[in-house]
């Protein structure tokens, strides 16, 4: 979770930083649970806006326990262009997604020879070694 504030904050600062003036905040909310969830939302006077939601997976896990985080940011770029980035935060990773962020290409496809040998292994499986008694 401290990790999801201190990102939330940075992108605060990051998109005031873009201008000089002072931008009036326009709506506020902050709510933070004992079950380890919680919920953050601005907006300012200048169109930037972020909101931000986590709750606690598997609590208590000691080995299963993520914090699972989903959030947006907007804001309007120097050159004018509007910019709005969805994200996922969680075990596997931040996951952002927006339309001025690049995508990865389609990998190849896999070669025939490794499909067949794939198949032979998944038709084969290894045959475990009797155990030897001393």
């Amino acid at each position: 979770m401290k990790v999801a504030i201190v990102a939330f904050a940075f992108l605060a600062v990051a998109f005031a930083a873009q201008s000089d003036e002072q931008a009036p905040i326009v709506s506020q909310d902050s709510e933070v649970n004992f079950d380890g969830s919680y919920h953050h939302s601005y907006e300012t006077g200048n169109g930037i806006s972020a909101q931000e939601q986590g709750v606690l997976k598997n609590a208590g896990s000691k080995d299963g326990e993520a914090e699972e985080v989903q959030g947006s940011y907007q804001y309007t770029a120097p050159d004018g262009t509007p910019v709005k980035v969805q994200y996922v935060a969680n075990e596997f990773g931040f996951q952002p997604q927006g339309d001025h962020l690049p995508v990865a290409p389609t990998p190849p496809p896999v070669p025939a020879a490794i499909l067949k040998a794939l198949e032979y292994i998944r038709t084969h499986p290894q045959q475990p070694e009797p155990t030897r008694k001393f």
